[in-house]
């Protein structure tokens, strides 16, 4: 294990600049360490109040603990069923964990997505059925609590393009809802949809302000950084990229699906983080006050293969995970790992 806690990689300014970082003179060199190694498709990263993680494995249904450089199982959640991009996706720690204890993970199953809610050491018990699963692609995964204490969560269209803007469907979505499954209160509707029109979502991130974001794979041209607003339409399939239109919310910022294909997504120190798995990088995007956007900067081009969770770390540093055992990388040695940076 002490393979795992050594020190990566120390990014001194030549070598930042080859590698797509912008280092002024007098910035401190990014450091990178291994936090955990030789993982299978880490998906999400989330932190319980003692600073120790938990790390779902996708294709494993595992929940892992990562604390003082050890790694062990905590859980194993039943009925997950791991195909194409389908299995155990985002985990999500309660607000009030000191009291309730509770974890919620979002995983696909036999039959479609779900999200459930469970104790370490007990049996995980559904709080939302229902939600469309892909037969191998689009099944989202995204889960995050919000500043305001509520659940949210991004799905996919599961391959069904019409999803997105059915607004019976739980596909194509970003829900919101209490700890136990319902719908939140103030949603635009009695329902658990918070906003629709997404193809597959798989990042949610809110800034120091509480404005939400959310990171979207698009199809074959363009994929998206949005900004959430509660009842907005964000045009899929009508639209992939800005549309233009009065009806639909243009994205924040695109990128071509080449160098992005997002996953994670992450406020930290000012600045938004989304990991690209095709783009095998890290995306740097600096908010501003009014909650626009900045260039996006490229940190790691290339360097550790298929980014898939990022996560900001309570000491500071910047968590994130490689996804190069999940059948579209090309695996290192130790992968996939978790690295801890403090660019």
């Amino acid at each position: 294990m002490e393979a795992c806690m050594r020190f990566h990689r120390v990014l001194l300014l030549g070598a930042a600049a080859a590698m797509g970082l912008s280092l002024t003179p007098g910035t401190a060199a990014a450091v990178e360490r291994d936090v955990a190694t030789n993982l299978v498709v880490p998906w999400d990263i989330a932190f319980l109040p003692d600073r120790s993680a938990l790390v779902t494995e996708r294709n494993s249904a595992r929940v892992l603990s990562i604390s003082n450089g050890t790694t062990r199982e905590v859980a194993r959640i039943p009925g997950v069923s791991a195909q194409g991009e389908g299995g155990l996706l985002g985990i999500a720690v309660s607000p009030n964990y000191a009291t309730d204890r509770y974890v919620f993970v979002y995983y696909t199953s036999t039959s479609d997505n779900r999200i459930a809610r469970f104790r370490i050491g007990e049996t995980p018990a559904p709080i939302v059925t229902s939600i469309p699963r892909g037969q191998s692609i689009h099944n989202g995964g995204g889960l995050s609590f919000g500043p305001d204490g509520l659940l949210y969560a991004g799905t996919g269209d599961a391959g069904n393009t019409a999803n997105a803007q059915n607004p019976s469907s739980l596909g194509g979505k970003v829900l919101r809802m209490t700890m136990d499954g319902r719908p939140a209160p103030g949603n635009p509707t009695s329902s658990l949809v918070y906003s629709l029109g997404h193809r597959n979502v798989q990042g949610l991130a809110w800034d120091a302000q509480g404005r939400m974001y959310a990171a979207e794979l698009g199809q074959n041209r363009l994929d998206e950084l949005n900004r959430i607003q509660p009842g907005g339409n964000y045009g899929w399939p009508t639209c992939e990229g800005a549309c233009n239109n009065p009806r639909f919310v243009d994205p924040l910022l695109t990128w071509s699906t080449a160098t992005a294909s997002p996953s994670g997504l992450a406020f930290h120190q000012g600045n938004l983080y989304m990991a690209a798995l095709r783009g095998q990088r890290l995306w740097k995007i600096p908010v501003n006050a009014n909650g626009g956007v900045g260039q996006p900067q490229a940190l790691f081009s290339g360097t550790y293969g298929r980014l898939r969770a990022v996560a900001s770390a309570p000491d500071g540093t910047l968590w994130f995970s490689t996804s190069n055992r999940d059948g579209r990388g090309s695996p290192l040695a130790g992968d996939d790992r978790i690295v801890s940076t403090t660019s």
